[in-house]
């Protein structure tokens, strides 16, 4: 089976920065993580998948490899000469780095406990909320500290200490002679796992992962004017870290949920009321809905369908600042359905009154217009 290019599983160019990579890793891995998709296998093996790609393309070395020699290049193959790596006994590029540099690589390896995970929320509010702030409590599926031990990951409680393997420093250096002279093999410890501490004690419940899976409530304070798309970042709140490390964060993306009568734009609210024929043409006082309650609005006689009028600071606060947007009321002449004898009576005599014709009610309109032209070839 013919494996996919990894720029192409991660969905990146290949001049990708590592914020970036690290950015469509975690928005995929959040898709098809095995969590979210319970019993999914083809949803367990994309993850897999999305998750090696990035493990080859976040580490410098790994990725160089890649780019020369493509897959073939990591397992062994492809160098050219027909000889990989594997065949003088060394780990990769690391290795010769060792040799003629002394040691590193080129990139400093950093090793110890791992901060925890940052997580992201996607929040529906009410344009009520948006507009006055509400404090809400969210719940969230996510690793949390291990009650059995408090998060330690030590049976007794007791804090990690320094593996005695690897010295706390995560790595295992295998000095060797070649053909080449020297070479230096560095490897994870198999004691800490790279960390660098472990626990003597391993908590039976977590083993000595000091995390379990598990879900925890959360209390997000919305601020007043936040609008679709604005992210809130809550510190410390995201997946615990190892034992020893910080905790991310969680950030919880805001999704405002569409109002039957208002529509935002902005720090501005646009809505749509509908006004009788009678009042469009005589004028009157209507009552309009805001967010603030209601609102009196003075239509001036000959008021015309589509006619915005504006209510000042009815709008949405600045999330920054005090100022307040506006609310434009787009006004609707509704032309009654159904009409009795007597108003079908007294329109008809409106309509003689005011020079309209009634059978068409357009003529005097193009009669007008027909002049204008007149007037004009004059």
């Amino acid at each position: 089976m013919v494996k996919r290019d990894y720029y192409e599983i991660l969905s990146v160019d290949r001049n990708a920065t590592d914020a970036e990579l690290k950015k469509a890793y975690r928005k995929m891995a959040r898709k098809y993580h095995p969590d979210v998709n319970p019993g999914d296998e083809t949803s367990e093996a994309k993850f897999k998948e999305v998750s090696e790609a990035y493990q080859v393309l976040c580490d410098q070395e790994k990725r160089s490899i890649y780019d020369r020699y493509g897959h073939e290049g990591l397992s062994g193959g492809g160098m050219g000469g027909g000889m990989g790596f594997d065949d003088f006994g060394m780990g990769g590029f690391s290795d010769i780095f060792d040799v003629f540099f002394g040691g590193g690589g080129g990139r400093s390896r950093q090793r110890g406990p791992s901060r925890g995970a940052d997580l992201r929320y996607d929040l529906e509010i009410t344009m009520r909320d948006a507009a006055f702030g509400a404090d809400v409590e969210i719940e969230i599926p996510t690793m949390v500290d291990c009650a059995a031990c408090n998060g330690s990951g030590s049976q007794s409680g007791a804090p990690p200490v320094h593996c005695p393997y690897c010295r706390g420093t995560g790595e295992i250096r295998q000095t060797r002679r070649t053909m080449f002279g020297q070479m230096v093999n560095v490897h994870p410890c198999p004691r800490c796992n790279g960390a660098g501490v472990m626990v003597d004690d391993p908590c039976p419940r977590c083993n000595g992962a000091g995390r379990v899976r598990g879900r925890k409530k959360v209390k997000v304070a919305v601020p007043a004017g936040v609008d679709t798309g604005q992210k809130l970042r809550l510190m410390g709140e995201g997946e615990p870290g190892d034992p020893g490390a910080p905790p991310g964060d969680l950030y919880v993306v805001i999704i405002l949920k569409e109002h039957e009568i208002f529509k935002r734009d902005g720090q501005d609210v646009f809505c749509e009321i509908p006004i009788s024929f009678t009042t469009a043409a005589l004028g009157g006082d209507i009552e309009v809905p805001t967010l603030y309650g209601k609102e009196k609005i003075r239509i001036p006689a000959g008021t015309q369908t589509s006619q915005i009028f504006r209510l000042r600071e009815k709008g949405f606060p600045h999330i920054r600042g005090k100022h307040k947007g506006d609310q434009h009321v787009v006004v609707k002449v509704v032309t009654p359905a159904k009409l009795n004898s007597k108003q079908k009576k007294l329109l008809r005599e409106f309509a003689l009154e005011s020079g309209d014709s009634v059978t068409n009610p357009h003529k005097n309109i193009f009669e007008k217009v027909k002049d204008l032209l007149a007037q004009a070839i004059e």
